[in-house]
């Protein structure tokens, strides 16, 4: 049994990251992911590991040493398993590595208030706000990688930050109808994203289960909260997100019952 263990929540983007970073370096089997189930709090052997916090993922070693923030969790797998390194070794490429990584915060921050809006009249204001941060994006990768398709000759360190946000977008698609224009201000960003999201390292989850699994978050509910009048959220375990249908397009109207989404 592999001596590290990540504790993670169901289709987290922070986690992904991690389970990315390993299939890239052929070390997936080497970390055991256990899932906590976010619609339960958390139990006291997790907080008495992480002294009370309860964001995820939280990576534990064999001797029980607590690492804590993905960021840092990937540089940990990166230099712990040496062999097919991720992060940029010349130190150029790696400061700009960096200087695009940093703007993932800004990116996340954005597209979660997006979705959780609940305030017709800011639709307009916040899908204007996201494609100014992916204009910036774009920027970015005009200056510094113009000819390629990555950032740099393969995907790797920016590409494993940004793609499961880029995956986890797709609820902006479904919910709030969001994509990027067809013009030349988004055109490097779309590629790099487009590729990303395709990548064989990347496919740990689907459009469908983020889909269903985040449409609490599309009315304004995250991490596991009920909505009023619902009594399952839909991040629950069972019944498995392959049995439940679709939920329906769009939001500020009536929300879905618990047997609308299945979860009865």
């Amino acid at each position: 049994m592999p001596d590290i263990t990540v504790y993670q929540i169901p289709v987290c983007p922070f986690c992904q990251r991690l389970e990315i970073l390993l299939e890239l370096k052929g070390q997936r089997d080497k970390v055991r992911f256990q899932v906590v189930d976010i619609t339960q709090p958390r139990p006291d052997w997790l907080l008495a590991k992480t002294r009370g916090t309860t964001a995820l993922p939280v990576l534990a070693t064999a001797d029980g040493r607590v690492i804590k923030e993905s960021l840092v969790i990937m540089e940990y797998l990166d230099t712990i398993f040496p062999d097919r390194p991720v992060a940029q070794r010349d130190p150029y490429r790696r400061a700009v590595e960096q200087m695009l990584t940093r703007m993932e915060g800004e990116f996340g921050m954005q597209g979660y208030v997006y979705v959780m809006n609940q305030k017709p009249e800011r639709r307009d204001e916040l899908r204007e706000g996201m494609l100014k941060v992916y204009a910036r994006l774009n920027d970015f990768l005009v200056e510094h990688s113009p000819e390629r398709t990555f950032l740099w000759e393969d995907f790797g360190w920016a590409e494993a930050v940004f793609t499961p946000l880029f995956m986890r977008f797709w609820f902006l698609e479904y919910y709030e109808g969001f994509d990027l224009p067809a013009d030349d201000r988004y055109a490097r960003v779309r590629m790099w994203r487009d590729a990303c999201m395709a990548h064989p390292a990347a496919q740990q989850t689907t459009k469908e289960e983020i889909v269903k699994l985040y449409y609490d978050y599309a009315w304004g509910a995250g991490n596991g909260a009920l909505l009023p009048g619902r009594k399952r959220s839909s991040f629950s375990f069972e019944p498995h997100w392959k049995t439940r249908p679709w939920p329906p397009e769009g939001k500020h109207g009536q929300g879905a019952t618990d047997a609308m989404l299945g979860l009865v």
